[in-house]
């Protein structure tokens, strides 16, 4: 199981002790409502079991899958990682994997997909990931106080994170970043 997918359980391990409802109750749930899109799905997990976006996506992601291999609306099942790293982004993957490999050591986390990169949550996001133009991979951080450093672009008030960092290559995947994400994931909650 890769990083992502490992991401992906733990999240759905603290749905459930969020909700205190196992993943069938939740599934169940969702049959009763006849509800059969996504996002019809997604707002009723939001709306009767209290979760964020980014829980009751995932939630609802599972349970189109579950639901397609039992016969119902077929959801196909999907790595989110080989969507963002195909055709001439395919060399950028071990790269993601180098940095997803050294963020698994800080501790539990969420993972939620998007469309272009993934979301890095604690109680809030700390960090992206993705695939970026000019062969890069850029790791978005939110973290205050940063020190001054050539290789943090620091973003405009209002971005989805405050600093950027394009990594080229695996090499550049380092002590000094490795830093400034855990500073990130340790302010995130």
């Amino acid at each position: 199981m890769d990083a992502v997918q490992k991401g992906l359980q733990s999240q759905l391990k603290n749905i459930q002790a969020k909700t205190g409802q196992s993943l069938e109750q939740m599934y169940a749930l969702a049959r009763a409502s006849g509800r059969t899109r996504h996002g019809e799905i997604r707002d009723l997990f939001k709306r009767e079991l209290g979760l964020g976006h980014g829980d009751a996506n995932t939630l609802t992601k599972f349970y189109l899958q579950q639901a397609g291999a039992a016969g119902a609306s077929p959801a196909p099942a999907h790595d989110p990682l080989d969507e963002l790293y195909a055709g001439s982004k395919a060399g950028l993957r071990p790269v993601h994997d180098r940095l997803m490999a050294a963020i698994q050591k800080f501790g539990p986390f969420e993972i939620a997909p998007k469309k272009a990169y993934l979301s890095l949550r604690r109680k809030k996001q700390f960090a992206t990931l993705g695939p970026a133009s000019k062969g890069r991979v850029e790791v978005g951080l939110n973290a205050r106080g940063l020190p001054p450093n050539a290789r943090l672009a620091e973003q405009p008030a209002g971005s989805i994170c405050q600093y950027k960092v394009f990594v080229s290559g695996a090499q550049e995947v380092d002590k000094e970043l490795i830093g400034w994400i855990r500073q990130a994931y340790d302010s995130a909650g």
